[in-house]
């Protein structure tokens, strides 16, 4: 929420949390005895963080409602406070349908097509390693497919065995290293934290002046947290959206400026830069959006027409149909493209043979293809379809309590029903790419509900926000239920226990949410200079911008030649993945989101990312250390500002003020 807030970046934190798992069993182990806490308990540890942990992003709690609260005018029928009551009836709304669908999607994405799902990938690769299933030193695990860990499990067999090797001295030290480094960096950013709540100017330190920080807003926040984000976006993300903060705070904002387009103060979202630079974000985005989901949805189709099976291999390429890796065992490499072949898969870290979906079920059992949970562990079909049934219902009538006739009743059936469509191609795109494409989701659903809303109704952007929060929370849980499921898959991990541990994660994150919520914005200014929801208003200027409200001066033409140039670099960036060319085409989404930030929190993470090359590439350090480092950071400040929250309520000076 915290970060939500400021950003509009939310984290998952499964790896974060499965070290915080693994800590805590450890030090309860050392005062209470044996306790069992084998890699598969630690699956589920992470499943029901990670799904508390995305909740104010799936309930709109860091875009949607403080659109709503905030930035919605009378005409729109705004603003829309609402008590907690239905804050939280909102949010159990909208957590559930999204993880039910996820379920049947599991079989094609996880086990037939193997798609690496590269943040599943890393935390299955973190939890390895961190309960003594791999040698650090060779990147590789003693794992060869699904509940073959489970079966050797015995916390006492294994200790015993890596003893007998003198690997359990080593790996006990490695782990004592890796707490030390936790709690440091924990240490660290905390006492930052701290600092800044007494000194908030540490959190604008000019860079290139106090002219260009006043005026232009180029200031640095040297959030530790943000660096930690940063290495674990990568190099190459967090330059993208430097690219983007170059381009629109660096020559968008003093050309609209300059000309009169803008010609408020540069922070000013309604009639200055700040706001006028949105809107080519905006375009960005949805130019994004409309041709990468155009993609996935041409490849979703493929696997139903058998005549695109004798299409040639080299055609398919064309069609983005590349190798995926089948995960025999586990490489402690996080590169989305690193990987291995050998003669034998069983002798590699990772098998490049082509798991192409189109093959016949016999063919794939011929080739080896990965077994599968046993039935006992797996989710019946009817639980799916009966709690697929009874979330939609769900979701239509707490919309419909909370918001009562402002919200047609067929719209929220209809945003459900959407949202289950613009899932499959989000749960592809994560596989594929480790991003979730759910800001670009949301905005195609606020672009077809301004088209079968009225714009005479009074209530269209209210509608038009309702719709693309379902969108975005069915597409983003459905996603990370799936990230879960692929690290339960590669560790033995039952898929029912995973299951009910996302809808219970789901459920008190929702809950949590709506509270801590309801805290911030009761004690903070929101918008404010600390929390300034630049989300919020993506959203309602996308919704005010579907629906007929008007742009601003010269906004329409910047929009269109970018949303053309980014939709050009979107297809070629389709067409390169894998390639080492990939990464230097900039990435619609983060250019967006780099723009529409303000230059300090970009910075910060560009910091992180440049540090995660330099460890990788040019020290050639472990990655594990690296996650730890990230998680420490990110650790320190989240729990640290519950504690400048309660200063805040209850009135402790800043020393600056």
């Amino acid at each position: 929420m915290y970060f939500g807030l400021q950003t509009g970046w939310v984290s998952t934190m499964s790896m974060p949390a499965s070290l915080m798992g693994f800590g805590l069993f450890r030090l309860l182990r050392a005062r209470l005895g044996p306790l069992p806490f084998s890699p598969v308990e630690n699956v589920l540890v992470q499943t029901v963080a990670g799904s508390m942990a995305i909740m104010p992003l799936g309930c709109g709690f860091v875009g949607v409602l403080p659109a709503m609260n905030y930035l919605l005018t009378p005409e729109e029928q705004g603003p829309i406070v609402l008590g907690l009551g239905k804050l939280v009836l909102w949010s159990l709304g909208l957590c559930y349908f999204g993880v039910v669908f996820a379920v049947p999607l599991r079989r094609q994405v996880v086990i037939r097509e193997r798609l690496r799902f590269p943040s599943g990938f890393s935390t299955a690769v973190l939890i390895s390693v961190l309960h003594g299933k791999a040698n650090e030193g060779e990147g590789k695990t003693t794992t060869e497919g699904f509940a073959s860990l489970a079966a050797r499990e015995g916390e006492g067999q294994v200790q015993a065995v890596s003893s007998a090797d003198g690997e359990g001295t080593k790996h006990a030290e490695s782990w004592r290293r890796n707490v030390r480094l936790l709690l440091i960096c924990f240490f660290v950013s905390g006492v930052f934290t701290l600092a800044t709540y007494f000194l908030p100017v540490l959190r604008n330190i000019p860079v290139f002046g106090s002219v260009a920080a006043s005026t232009w807003l180029w200031t640095l926040n040297p959030s530790l947290a943000y660096v930690g984000q940063g290495i674990i976006m990568g190099p190459a993300t967090t330059l993208h959206m430097l690219l983007g903060a170059v381009v629109g705070w660096g020559i968008l904002s003093p050309v609209a400026k300059s000309q009169g387009w803008a010609p408020a103060p540069v922070g000013d979202w309604e009639n200055g830069s700040k706001g006028w630079i949105v809107w080519i974000s905006l375009a960005i985005m949805l130019a994004d959006a409309v041709v990468s989901l155009g993609y996935l949805a041409l490849r979703s189709t493929i696997p139903y027409f058998p005549a695109f099976q004798s299409v040639p291999s080299r055609v398919k390429t064309m069609l983005g149909r590349r190798s995926h890796a089948g995960y025999t065992s586990i490489s402690t490499s996080t590169d989305a493209d690193d990987t291995t072949s050998s003669p034998n898969p069983r002798d590699s870290t990772v098998s490049d043979r082509d798991d192409n979906p189109l093959l016949g079920e016999r063919q794939r059992e011929e080739e080896g293809e990965e077994d599968d949970a046993p039935a006992d562990q797996q989710i019946s079909d009817r639980l799916v379809a009966i709690g697929l049934i009874l979330s939609i219902i769900f979701c239509v009538v707490c919309i419909h309590i909370v918001f009562g006739d402002l919200v047609p009743l067929y719209a929220t059936i209809t945003a459900v029903f959407m949202a289950l469509v613009l899932s499959i191609m989000g749960v592809r795109a994560l596989g594929e790419t480790d991003l979730n494409p759910v800001s670009g989701i949301s905005k195609l659903a606020q672009l077809f509900f301004a088209l079968i809303i009225p714009q005479s109704n009074k209530s269209s952007v209210l509608i038009n926000l309702v719709a693309g929060a379902v969108s975005e929370a069915g597409a983003l849980q459905a996603g990370d239920m799936m990230q879960d499921l692929k690290t339960g898959h590669l560790l033995g991990a039952a898929p029912k226990a995973q299951f009910w541990g996302q809808v219970i994660g789901a459920t008190a994150g929702a809950v949590v949410s709506a509270f801590i919520y309801r805290m911030y914005t009761s004690v903070y200014q929101v918008p404010g200079d600390l929390f300034q929801v630049p989300t919020g208003y993506v959203w309602i200027f996308t919704a005010r911008l579907v629906t007929g409200k008007g742009l601003p001066p010269m906004a329409k033409e910047w929009a269109i030649g970018s949303a053309i140039l980014f939709a050009l670099t979107t297809a070629v960036r389709t067409q390169t993945a894998g390639t080492r060319w990939h990464p230097l085409i900039p990435g619609g989404i983060a250019v967006a989101v780099g723009m529409y930030n303000v230059p300090s929190f970009t910075l910060a993470r560009t910091i992180g990312g440049l540090l995660a090359w330099w460890w990788r590439s040019t020290m050639g350090w472990k990655d594990t250390p690296l996650i730890v480092l990230a998680s420490g950071f990110i650790l320190g400040e989240g729990f640290l500002s519950i504690v400048c929250l309660i200063m805040e309520s209850v009135g402790v000076p800043h020393l600056g003020n």
